[in-house]
């Protein structure tokens, strides 16, 4: 519901379906239904399960959570690509099936009670618990789920074109039943999941409605929240639905505690920093290492007031990087691309701005095994081979390696190699001027946070000592966006954000169509046939093994093509909260469940009273 990192990932990006039996187990039982389905192997909790883990099933409800949202929002659809869709919405709704954040990829019904698929996943089938309800108390039903799907295919963001793109058939068997066939030839093991991530919505609330615009209507919803009120740029409140539907599910027990969660908004980073430490907002995910190594020396930090912690976490960190937009003709030129990461000097951006906190990202798919290094691996080989020709030779005889200073922040190496790449791509310094056909390189870096500009001006400083001309200019949330979504830039900062088990969210990141749709995830532009059979290579991986290697080889293509400049990543959350909260005991590896599994403890709320603003 959260923007935070936690958290439960907005529409479509939850993954959830069926179960598969054991891998020894004949096929006949492989077809059963189950209450849900891991990805490769078993499933941790089984169907006499009371709850999940990492939660306290005796947590108390009640309390307010209050959270930052930066700029405004003007949109209650965040399926669609129109409007700036307002923070927390994700939990109006509820999806077919639920992931669990202590295992790699399993999902287990929610809205679905049963889950139904064969071995070579070429189908699967939902089963709708009886009890599910929509808001105005009419049942959910298989019609509101193939709506759903045909709706978001037709008029929803292009991602969700591509990432159900693969679904051939869809058939209602009765009230409760709905069946999802997939294209003939097409091998896709997480597709079942894929489906499973999809949440419902009201086919009886929509008929009649314009799905592709902006609203500020509610509408008819099924989770755990409701709005309560709101004001555009100020604020919006959810309730806890406290008839909810799902709330004795044994998955949702000791979670949904807070009984308000409301969302301030703030004009920037800098104005929501300032007012979470005079008590305005409750906590606060760090992302600026500075403000976590200088900027907490306050009254309520040295009196215990506020608690900072750092939890380690497992989750692939991804791709964040300076991307480089391809459709523009001065970055077609992968020795430009190259030349243009020589010149980004991280060692002493870190030593300098970072306070050594970062290490420095060198794969799409960093803080995972799915990471590739050294030289290719027979298996990787094997997958390798039969594009050769069509990739980057070096993918087959050299290690990838990023430049690397002394942190001092003279960085003559880099400038020199910069300048060979750059010639040899025919570009020249003439008169302090980098020049090609009489014109000068040149290029602006788009920011939507101010915080950044810390980063990119250096950077910029860089790029002027070898005569390109880099401009700054920082715009707020929505002009971001809607630049983004046309692909009206020439750098920003992006990337791509990863799972434990990649799939058909490729194909956004990196497939040439999603590279002519307008809002996809495909920023940098990428449309390369041999990506394209890696990612369907990826999407086709029969079992962790072939994922793993896979997906290395795919890696390995997408660094040595220098599509973007790679930054850094932190391993772990870093957290500040005023200590008004009671935690479960345990933290999930792979998520951080704030506004899902913590709530107000009444003992340290009344023993904070009078001592900070906001409350």
């Amino acid at each position: 519901m959260t923007p935070i990192a936690s958290l439960r990932k907005l529409p479509g990006i939850a993954l959830i379906a069926a179960l598969v039996a054991a891998l020894a187990a004949p096929a006949a039982q492989a077809q059963r239904p189950a209450h849900g389905m891991a990805m490769h192997g078993d499933m941790k909790y089984g169907p006499d399960a009371k709850h999940l883990d990492y939660v306290n099933p005796d947590a108390p409800k009640g309390g307010e959570l209050r959270l930052p949202a930066i700029g405004t929002f003007d949109n209650f659809n965040p399926f669609i690509i129109k409007g700036s869709a307002a923070a927390g919405l994700g939990d109006l709704y509820v999806p077919l099936t639920v992931q669990s954040l202590d295992e790699p990829f399993t999902e287990y019904g929610q809205l679905a009670e049963t889950i139904e698929t064969p071995e070579d996943r070429s189908w699967v089938k939902f089963t709708l618990r009886p009890e599910a309800r929509w808001s105005d108390g009419k049942p959910i039903t298989a019609d509101d789920v193939i709506f759903t799907l045909d709706i978001l295919r037709e008029k929803g963001l292009p991602f969700f074109r591509a990432y159900y793109g693969s679904v051939a058939k869809t058939e209602k068997l009765s009230e409760r039943e709905v069946k999802f066939s997939f294209k003939e030839g097409e091998t896709n093991m997480e597709l079942p999941l894929i489906l499973g991530q999809m949440i419902v919505l009201p086919k009886h609330y929509w008929e009649g409605r314009e799905f592709d615009r902006t609203t500020l209507e509610q509408g008819v919803t099924s989770g755990p929240y409701r709005i309560k009120s709101f004001e555009p740029g100020r604020y919006i409140v959810y309730e806890r639905v406290k008839d909810w539907w799902a709330k004795d599910l044994w998955l949702n027990r000791g979670r949904f505690n807070f009984d308000e969660v409301r969302f301030e908004y703030y004009r920037d980073a800098t104005v929501a920093f300032e007012a979470f430490k005079s008590g305005q907002t409750d906590l606060r995910i760090e992302n600026i290492a500075r403000n976590w190594a200088t900027g907490y020396d306050v009254p309520a930090v040295q009196n215990g007031l506020i608690v900072k912690r750092q939890i380690d976490h497992d989750l692939p960190q991804g791709m964040q990087a300076w991307v480089m937009n391809l459709r523009r003709p001065q970055f077609q030129d992968p020795r430009v691309r190259q030349a243009l990461t020589q010149m980004f000097d991280f060692e002493w951006m870190n030593k300098t701005l970072f306070y050594d906190s970062y290490r420095r990202t060198r794969s799409y798919f960093s803080n995972s095994e799915l990471a590739s290094s050294g030289l290719p691996s027979p298996e990787e080989l094997k997958i390798l081979e039969p594009l050769r020709g069509q990739i980057p030779d070096e993918v087959f005889t050299k290690e990838f390696t990023l430049p690397q200073t002394d942190g001092s922040g003279n960085n003559r190496d880099g400038l020199r190699q910069a300048l060979r790449l750059f010639k040899a791509a025919g570009w020249e310094v003439k008169d302090g001027r980098l020049m090609k056909d009489g014109k000068q390189f040149e290029f602006e870096i788009l920011l939507s946070n101010p915080s950044f500009e810390r980063v990119a001006l250096p950077f910029k400083q860089a790029l002027e000592r070898i005569g390109i001309n880099a401009s700054v200019r920082t715009v707020d949330t929505a002009q971001f966006q809607r630049r983004t979504d046309q692909f009206d830039f020439d750098m920003i900062v992006g990337g791509a954000g990863q799972s434990l088990s990649p799939g058909n969210e490729q194909r956004e990141f990196f497939g040439s169509e999603a590279a002519k749709q307008e809002g996809s995830r495909n920023l940098s532009g990428i449309s390369d046939p041999a990506i394209d059979k890696l990612i369907e290579l990826v999407i086709s991986a029969p079992d962790r093994q072939a994922l793993i290697a896979r997906t290395r080889a795919l890696d390995r293509v997408l660094l040595w093509h220098w599509y973007m400049i790679p930054q850094w990543h932190l391993s772990a959350f870093r957290v500040a909260y005023w200590d008004v909260f009671g935690m479960p005991q345990t933290n999930p590896k792979y998520g951080l469940p704030i506004d899902d599994t913590w709530w107000i403890d009444p003992d340290k709320l009344k023993a904070m009273q009078g001592k900070r603003g906001g409350r």
